[in-house]
């Protein structure tokens, strides 16, 4: 793979310079910043400027950092943002609202610098990608491909019931989180080399595994679990069947993109009291989507657009996070690292830990983003906290340290258990998803180093029962 010049990654952050440059014009700003990813994504994704590994096909590496992390957490970061710059400038359903003639000036401006700062970080978080992105990598172990799908299939057969004896042991509960989404890229990735391999028993199991998960999942109450089942099978499933991946499951993704904001409204109105249970709130939720068309028919008012525009972005946080520092709050600086390094003791060794949760409550208490005492759990996202931590500098730093951490562990993860399928699509992608969104410092490196930590375990069973073998 050809190593381009360090020189030559700065055009990634030129969206932003030049947003900058405009940042008295807000809209010009904000558009110049909101385009500026898609840039990115242009560059990064054909290889303009540094080479896509060339060991196996495209559609057989979607799993790397570059390609998904990217999509889904740049893509989440940066491109959902436009509902609410259009509820900004007084739009609702797309139609311009005749109450509001009036725009928010100050709210407008504080979203173009919150997109600018989004822009900022994709431009770093490639950069660390693309800085450490060496394929093929030099393998220290193997394992025979006519084992690879039996093993997936036991993998994910195993991984669950831990999973679910970790949840009910105390401390150990963050392993529940990280062995049940083993299972479930476990799971998946077995059913995509089951069918092709046309292996009925496995197919048959994979397949009441994968409904299991996808239950679970909308019982859920969160959009995420919904819309990264089906993304992942169709990830798993495209190499082999790229005409059903195209004309099915990727127009029922953008389906449920446009349905779940309806279901999981229900489904919480009715499921997160004592009235109702789960099943009954699911029925209702499902009931609630199909009739939706008919109520707006009837009159009745069915729209998404609170959803679009303040639940599927998170930028109006970060502009309440962007007014008060450093106006009012200074920078944290180390204080959130600090903290986050004290997350990793188990509570079996310091029983008397800090709860992490307090710790994160605590800065969103003092900027105003909800008041003390409220139910409302919002934790700000990785970005958030590197502006919080040392405003555009600690972006480009934290989250250049981001990228490259996603890339060296998808890179370790092929050098110990054999090459892309067990290392990056199945154990990178299964323990640590959480990089795919970025959570706050607090959880994200908590989990991320007990991920590291689970991932040399099976490493050290693998090869203890002869699964990998020295090169």
């Amino acid at each position: 793979m050809k190593k381009p010049p360090i020189g030559l990654y700065a055009i990634f952050f030129m969206p932003w310079l030049l947003a900058e440059l405009f940042g008295g014009f807000y809209i010009l700003s904000y558009l110049i910043a909101w385009l500026g990813s898609f840039f990115i994504f242009y560059l990064t994704l054909t290889g303009k400027i540094k080479e896509l590994p060339d060991d196996r096909k495209v559609s057989e590496q979607l799993m790397r950092p570059i390609f998904l992390v990217q999509i889904v957490f740049a893509g989440y970061m940066c491109c959902t943002s436009f509902f609410y710059f259009l509820d900004v400038l007084g739009y609702q359903d797309f139609h311009k609202n005749p109450i509001l003639t009036l725009v928010d000036q100050n709210r407008l401006m504080l979203t173009a610098q919150c997109q600018r700062y989004y822009c900022l970080a994709h431009a770093s978080f490639v950069t660390g990608v693309l800085l450490f992105m060496k394929y093929p990598n030099k393998q220290r172990y193997h394992i025979d491909a006519d084992k690879i799908a039996n093993l997936l299939l036991i993998t994910a057969l195993i991984s669950l019931p831990v999973s679910i004896a970790c949840y009910l042991v105390p401390g150990l509960s963050q392993f529940y989180f990280q062995l049940g989404s083993l299972s479930f890229i476990a799971g998946t990735l077995a059913l995509a080399y089951a069918i092709p391999l046309k292996k009925m028993a496995n197919t048959i199991i994979c397949l009441i595994l994968y409904f299991f998960n996808f239950y679970q999942a909308l019982i859920s109450g969160y959009k995420e679990p919904i819309i990264i089942s089906v993304l992942v099978l169709g990830i798993f499933l495209y190499p082999n069947y790229k005409k059903v991946v195209t004309y099915f499951l990727m127009p029922f993704l953008l389906c449920l993109f446009m349905l779940l904001p309806t279901y999981n409204r229900v489904f919480r109105e009715n499921s997160w009291t004592e009235t109702t249970d789960q099943d009954e709130a699911r029925s209702l939720a499902i009931d609630a989507v199909l009739n939706s068309k008919k109520d707006k028919l009837n009159g009745q008012d069915d729209s998404n657009w609170e959803f679009y525009a303040f639940r599927l972005s998170e930028i109006d946080m970060f502009t309440i996070f962007a007014k008060s520092t450093p106006a009012h709050i200074g920078y944290y600086g180390l204080k959130l690292l600090e903290q986050s390094f004290t997350a990793i003791i188990p509570r079996a060794f310091w029983p008397s830990k800090p709860s992490t949760e307090d710790l994160v409550m605590e800065r969103v208490y003092d900027a105003g983003v909800v008041y003390r005492g409220s139910s409302v759990s919002a934790k700000p996202a990785f970005v958030v906290d590197a502006y919080l931590s040392g405003g555009p500098f600690g972006i480009v730093v934290c989250l250049l340290i981001y990228g490259a951490t996603a890339q060296l562990l998808s890179i370790q993860a092929e050098k110990l258990f054999g090459g892309y399928v067990l290392g990056t699509a199945l154990i990178f992608s299964g323990l640590f998803q959480i990089l795919w969104r970025g959570l706050s410092f607090e959880f994200l490196i908590n989990s991320v180093f007990w991920s590291y930590i689970t991932m040399l375990v099976i490493f050290k069973i693998f090869k203890t029962y002869n699964v990998l073998e020295e090169v």
